[in-house]
C-alpha cells in the first residue's frame, strides 16, 4: 500500500530556506533521491510512515499490541496479574544472625562495660592495654578537634595531610625500628590494600590457611596464584615451596618475572596463635621470598617493648619486608598503619588503594594514636602486666571441662571450643550464642566468634572469644570462669528439656 502511495505522488522539489527552523536548502545538502523520499514521506500520515512499526508516541500501547500475535498478547494479559517482584533482599533464615541479635553497649569499653543494661567484665572488645578512656588520649582528641576540626576532608594526597598525620608517621617509624612509615585510614584496609599494592596477576602468594578476613580481601584484589599451607605447619609450607621451586627450574624465564611472597599474622585472629617467625625466616631466604606479618594483635602486645613478634622472638625488623598493622586495638584509635624501607613503603603512596582513594584519617584521631604511643614508649611494664594476666587467663579457662582452650599462653587473643561437637556448626553457634546472652547477664561481656561463611575460604570452627587486657585481676578471671561455667550448665540443662520435651511430642 505504501509502494502504491508513494508512486503516485508527484515529485516535489525542495522548497526555499523559509523556515527559521532550515538553515539551508534540501539542495545543498542532500543528493536529489533523498530529497525525493524525505519530502514525499513529509506528506504521508505517521502510522503510514513504516507500517504500523513507527508509533506516534512512545507510550502508544495500541501500535505495540498490533505488532504482537494474538497469541503472545493473550499470554502477556495472563502473565501480569502473576507477577511479583523479587525481593530487594532474601529472607534471613538464620534466627542468631549477629544483625538480628546486637548487644547495645552505652559506656565506655573499659574494664567494666554496660551490654543491655548490665555492667559487665570486659572480655570481649580489644582494649588489650586499657588505654579506652585513657584522660590524656582525650585530652590531646580535644585540643587537635579546636584546631583542625572533625574531618580532613580529602585524601593524603589532596589536601588531606596534616602535620599530625607526618608527626605520627614519623613516631611510628621510630618506634618499630624501621625506615618508614604510612598511616591509613582504617585498620581493615589497611591489609587489604597493601597486598594488591605489590602482588599483581602472576605472581604467588604463600599463605596460611587461618588468615583473617581482611587479608583475604587483599588476595581477592591482588589476582596472584594463592597457595594456602596448613595453619603455622612449616612442613606443608616447605612442601608448597618445592614443589614451586621444581616449577621454576622446568621454566626459568618465567621464574625470572614471577615474584614470590609469605603472609602471615603475628597473632592470629582465628585462633589466637603465634606465628612460628625464625622457621618463616629460614623459608624466605631458602626461597627468596618476601615476607608480610599483619600485627593487628601482635603490635602492642609482644615483646618487651610492644614492637610485636619480631622484638618476641629477638629477630631483627629488617628480616621482614612489611609489617602492617591496625591502631584500632593495643592504640585504642582508628586506622591502621604499615612499617618497612622507604623503597617499599613509599610505593603504597600512589599505589594503595585504601591510602589513595579514602579521606585521611581524622586529625583528632591521629592525635590520639600519637599520645597513645607515647604512653607506650614511656611505660614498657604495662606488656609484661599485660603477658602476665594472659598467662593467668591460659590457665584459669584451660580448668573448663567443657570447654577446649586454643591459642598461645601470651596471646591477648584466645579461642573457647566445645568439647561436644554437634551435627552441624549451626547448632553449636546457637548454643554458644545462649551460653554469651547468659554471661553478660550475669556480670560477663563475652563475644562468639563471627563469620561470613557465604565467602570466608576456609570456615573456622564456632567459639567464644576471650581477649585479655592488662587491667584484670586474678580474682575476676576466676570469677569470670565461674560465670562461664554456670551459664553452659544451665544452657545445657534448657537445650536437653526441649529436647525431651520434642521426643515426648512425637510420641
Amino acid at each position: 500500500m505504501s509502494r502504491a502511495i508513494l508512486s503516485e505522488l508527484p515529485l516535489i522539489p525542495p522548497s526555499s530556506c523559509t523556515s527559521h527552523r532550515d538553515s539551508r536548502c534540501w539542495d545543498s545538502i542532500l543528493p536529489p533521491t533523498v530529497t525525493h523520499v524525505a519530502v514525499t514521506l513529509s506528506y504521508l500520515p505517521p502510522r503510514l510512515t513504516l507500517p504500523g512499526l513507527y508509533p506516534t508516541s512512545h507510550r502508544d500501547s495500541r501500535c505495540r499490541d498490533s505488532i504482537l500475535p494474538p497469541t503472545a498478547t493473550h499470554e502477556k494479559e495472563e502473565r501480569i496479574p502473576d507477577w511479583t517482584p523479587k525481593p530487594l533482599v532474601d529472607d534471613v533464615v538464620q534466627s542468631h544472625h549477629p544483625a538480628l541479635r546486637p548487644h547495645i553497649v552505652s559506656s565506655k569499653a573499659g574494664k567494666f562495660i554496660e551490654v543491655d543494661g548490665h555492667s559487665c567484665l570486659n572480655m570481649a572488645t580489644h582494649n588489650y592495654l586499657g588505654l579506652q578512656g585513657n584522660d590524656d588520649i582525650e585530652a590531646s582528641a580535644i585540643k587537635t578537634l579546636k584546631k583542625y576540626g572533625v574531618g580532613s576532608c580529602g585524601p593524603r594526597g589532596f589536601y588531606g595531610t596534616v602535620d599530625v598525620h607526618l608527626d605520627l608517621e614519623e613516631k611510628l617509624a621510630k618506634f618499630m625500628k624501621m625506615e618508614e612509615a604510612v598511616v591509613y585510614s582504617y585498620g581493615f584496609s589497611t591489609i587489604a590494600s597493601v597486598i594488591p599494592a605489590y602482588a599483581k596477576r602472576g605472581d604467588i602468594l604463600f599463605v596460611d590457611c587461618k588468615v583473617n578476613f581482611a587479608i583475604q580481601k587483599g588476595l581477592d584484589a591482588s589476582r596472584s596464584r594463592i597457595h594456602y599451607f596448613k595453619h603455622n605447619d612449616m612442613d606443608d609450607l616447605e612442601i608448597l615451596l618445592k614443589q614451586q621451586a621444581e616449577l621454576d627450574r622446568k621454566n626459568p624465564s618465567k621464574a625470572q618475572i614471577t615474584r614470590r611472597f609469605l603472609i602471615v599474622e603475628g597473632i592470629y585472629m582465628n585462633s589466637g596463635k603465634i606465628c612460628p617467625l625464625p622457621q618463616l625466616i629460614q623459608l624466605k631466604k631458602k626461597y627468596k621470598l618476601r615476607i608480610f606479618i599483619d600485627e593487628n594483635i601482635s603490635f602492642g602486645t609482644l615483646g618487651k617493648h610492644g614492637r610485636g613478634v619480631s622484638e618476641y622472638f629477638n629477630i631483627p625488623v629488617d628480616e621482614i619486608d612489611l609489617i602492617v598493622s591496625s591502631m584500632e586495638w593495643a592504640l585504642a584509635t582508628i586506622g591502621g598503619f604499615c612499617v618497612g624501607s622507604s623503597f617499599i613503603v613509599e610505593h603504597q603512596r600512589l599505589s594503595g588503594l585504601g591510602y589513595c582513594f579514602s579521606a585521611s584519617l581524622p586529625p583528632l584521631l591521629v592525635s590520639a594514636g600519637t599520645t597513645a604511643l607515647s604512653l607506650m614508649e614511656k611505660d614498657p611494664s604495662m606488656f609484661e602486666t599485660l603477658q602476665t594476666q594472659c598467662r593467668y587467663v591460659q590457665k584459669a579457662f584451660s580448668s573448663l571441662d567443657e570447654f577446649h582452650l586454643e591459642g598461645d599462653e601470651v596471646s591477648p587473643v584466645k579461642h573457647l571450643y566445645l568439647k561436644n561437637h554437634y551435627n552441624n556448626s549451626e547448632e553449636e553457634l546457637i548454643l554458644l550464642n545462649k551460653i554469651v546472652d547468659n554471661c553478660i547477664e550475669n556480670g560477663l561481656a563475652l563475644v562468639t566468634s563471627a563469620y561470613l561463611n557465604d565467602v570466608e575460604k576456609f570456615v573456622p570452627r564456632e567459639s567464644i572469644r576471650l581477649t585479655v587486657n592488662k587491667m584484670l585481676t586474678a580474682s575476676e578471671i576466676d570469677s569470670a570462669v565461674i560465670v562461664l561455667h554456670n551459664a553452659y550448665e544451665k544452657c545445657l540443662d534448657i537445650q536437653n528439656m526441649n529436647v525431651q520435651m520434642m521426643i515426648e511430642k512425637s510420641f
